[in-house]
């Protein structure tokens, strides 16, 4: 048996279903398995032993003993993730996975009793996978005390890099559309994502800075495209403030005139929450795009504040709905029940819909069975850098040739 180099804890007051779990833990190959019979007992363990990587917990159907102790053991901040015994219904699971992912815990998954090891172990994958993804970020973090001045010269040298996300028809895989992403080829560390330096380069006052060299890059991608007889269209996102810069749509048009790029090529995406107060100035500058051809899309709609009103007062030709509405809609209705309601009333308001966050073959098949023809994410393809995309595109376009 190989060991996993995991150590965990399982919290449950009946003893023999304490030793089942425990054992089906080691049997799964876990390394350390601890067990106490209540959240005073893990605490205890928890202060004198040191941090586990896993606690196993019990959430009986009466609900509040069991979600008391999941509240206090996140507190703790003595463990990184949870597996939960529990039979309880989806809409509640998701509730409690967004109580205990305020505290710093993810759950892994929901697990019958009595515990069984073939039921644990794709969560331990699951939970492997995620740590060894994630291991190496305190090296690459350092960047993230970048200077503005370094920050500056990344702009300048062409470090900071377009990298194209498609766009996909869930039913034929088509690829008309690509989102333009932020990436950093940094010299030291690789290329970086954009978590790290977008909260830099919004306080050192540079996101115009970066949209203007992205939309360079991405017009010269169009152009590029164009030349292999593709016709695409880009989306930028842009920061809510952004839109009160007098010289962006002076920039834009200039740009689109240096590449011979209509504006009916591009759709800006905005995102709803940066949209709290609207200034006259900011209407003014969505028209405008609007006039001058561009789409405008409202970003991660359903998470940020007064998604209705803004659809009503400003002129958005498309809704993009957030991923966390993709998850789990094998088993959540009311997931399901928002995608087909803001379908619905896309087509009311003549809006197109994109899905964000489509990893799996089943969230399309559901997607489409809603009614849903846009999508994006990993079942298509990742970000990649123009070269890679370009070449991405001719492989796609040639297999559906071959069809």
């Amino acid at each position: 048996m190989s060991f996993l180099p995991i150590r965990v804890l399982v919290v449950e007051d009946h003893p023999f279903k304490q030793l089942v779990a425990t054992q089906a833990f080691q049997e799964a190959g876990c390394d350390s398995v601890l067990g106490v019979d209540d959240v005073s007992a893990a605490l205890q363990l928890l202060d004198h032993t040191g941090a586990v990587d896993i606690v196993l917990c019990a959430l009986k159907e009466e609900g509040m003993p069991g979600l008391a102790t999941l509240e206090l053991l996140g507190r703790s901040h003595r463990f990184k993730a949870l597996i939960i015994c529990s039979a309880i219904a989806p809409d509640l699971q998701d509730a409690i996975e967004r109580m205990v992912g305020m505290l710093g815990v993810s759950v892994l998954g929901y697990v019958d009793v009595p515990v069984r090891a073939g039921s644990i172990t794709p969560l331990l994958s699951r939970y492997l996978e995620t740590t060894l993804s994630t291991k190496h970020a305190p090296q690459k973090a350092r960047y993230r005390s970048v200077s503005q001045a370094r920050l500056e010269q990344a702009i300048a040298g062409h470090e900071l890099k377009a990298f194209f996300q498609p766009k996909f028809n869930l039913a034929t895989g088509e690829v008309a559309s690509l989102e333009v992403l932020a990436r950093w080829q940094h010299p030291q560390y690789g290329v970086l994502g954009p978590a790290g330096f977008l909260p830099q380069v919004s306080q050192f006052g540079l996101m115009d800075e970066l949209f203007f060299a992205l939309l360079d890059q991405g017009l010269a991608f169009l152009q590029t495209a164009q030349t292999q007889g593709r016709v695409l269209s880009l989306a930028f996102n842009l920061d809510a403030q952004q839109l009160s810069n007098e010289s962006l749509l002076a920039h834009l048009a200039s740009a689109l005139e240096r590449y011979a790029i209509p504006a009916s090529c591009l759709t800006f995406e905005i995102t709803e929450s940066g949209l709290l107060e609207v200034s006259p100035r900011v209407l003014e500058t969505l028209i405008r795009l609007r006039m001058m051809g561009a789409g405008l899309s409202i970003d991660d709609f359903g998470i940020g504040y007064s998604s209705l009103e803004r659809l009503c007062l400003l002129p958005f030709t498309e809704i993009k709905l957030d991923a966390c509405f993709v998850r789990d809609l094998d088993r959540s209705r009311r997931n399901r029940a928002v995608i087909s309601s803001t379908l619905a009333l896309a087509q009311a308001l003549d809006m197109a819909v994109v899905v964000e966050g489509i990893e799996h073959e089943s969230q399309r098949q559901h997607l489409l069975n809603l009614g849903c023809l846009q999508g994006q994410g990993y079942l298509c393809a990742r970000p990649m850098d123009a070269t890679r995309t370009l070449s991405w595109l001719a492989i796609k376009l040639a297999s559906h040739s071959t069809l």
